[in-house]
């Protein structure tokens, strides 16, 4: 995400009655009628709403989360912790962070309030990306799934009377409340397989990569406007080119990380009638699930290149 010369907007997502119909009948099937009562529940700290959402849908009424950073306009690179956020690490028994060099800042308070037993959860540890690799783990699938089966094997491991109670919900919540989201992955990948396509920073290649989409973009062009450096010429000129020749089909862009060259080379795809798909590093609005995010941008992606020309 941006520093501090970066524009921000905030989505709004309308919920049709069906789907809350849905919802609620997912939410029926998943309950465990109340018999976990707040005291006796897990208590989880994740750093980003992202993995926060995922980790409250899993746990349900065995466990209460608290995400630090769940506002849109904040920025994780560089949050802040508070005091509120140190009380909450020292109660957690699972804190979960994405690592990466992403969030060095939520490694750092959970160090500073250490719990005897307590669980901490690394992303970039456990897929395998370091500092330096790209950090945006859950705009890939397959991270996402690994992230699943670990949270809901710390869950076993902290209350294992609720072991079944953990295990039926993470299989409705990949089969029902993912569904959507895994339906538009397979869709791109059916039908855009190694279709070239641009993006204006990182964050979009974990997911470029699972849809089999070929992101043309030069890859120390995406590195640099992700970690707020300057592009060289010759990348930027080479993205000009691309969107000039109208050598992509579609063009990414992260609506919470826009810079001159970001904003030049958006109005460039418009001009010459790429289709241009926003996406956004944290969720939003604010509130929203996990999948209702993802699937929401992956549906916009996937009428995007159906439209291209």
């Amino acid at each position: 995400m941006g520093r501090d010369s970066h524009h921000r907007r905030r989505w709004l997502v309308a919920l049709g009655a069906g789907a809350a119909v849905a919802a609620l009948a997912i939410d029926f099937a998943l309950t465990d009628g109340g018999a976990a009562k707040t005291a006796s529940r897990v208590r989880v700290v994740a750093a980003e709403s992202s993995w926060g959402s995922i980790a409250a849908q899993l746990g349900g009424d065995r466990v209460e989360v608290t995400s630090i950073v769940d506002n849109p306009a904040a920025d994780p690179h560089d949050y802040e912790p508070t005091a509120a956020d140190a009380r909450a690490v020292a109660t957690a028994r699972l804190v979960i962070v994405n690592g990466a060099g992403y969030d060095p800042w939520a490694a750092k308070l959970a160090r500073a309030n250490p719990v005897g037993g307590r669980a901490e959860l690394t992303v970039g540890d456990l897929v395998g990306v370091k500092a330096g690799g790209n950090p945006h783990l859950w705009y890939s699938p397959d991270d996402v799934h690994a992230v699943i089966r670990r949270i809901v094997a710390e869950y076993i491991r902290l209350d294992p009377r609720a072991a079944a109670y953990f295990r039926r919900r993470a299989s409705l919540f990949k089969s029902q409340r993912l569904a959507a989201y895994a339906r538009a992955i397979d869709e791109i990948a059916r039908l855009h397989r190694g279709t070239p396509v641009g993006a204006s920073e990182s964050i979009f290649a974990p997911l470029a990569t699972a849809l089999g989409l070929h992101l043309v973009t030069p890859a120390p062009f995406l590195s640099a406007v992700s970690e707020g450096a300057e592009p060289t010429a010759a990348d930027i000129a080479t993205a000009e080119r691309e969107i000039d020749r109208r050598e992509i089909a579609v063009w990414v862009v992260n609506s919470q990380n826009s810079t001159p060259d970001v904003a030049r080379l958006t109005t460039a795809a418009h001009d010459h009638g790429i289709p241009v798909v926003t996406i956004t590093e944290t969720p939003t609005p604010a509130g929203v699930t996990f999948q209702g995010w993802q699937a929401r941008q992956l549906e916009a992606l996937a009428a995007a290149l159906r439209n291209a020309h």
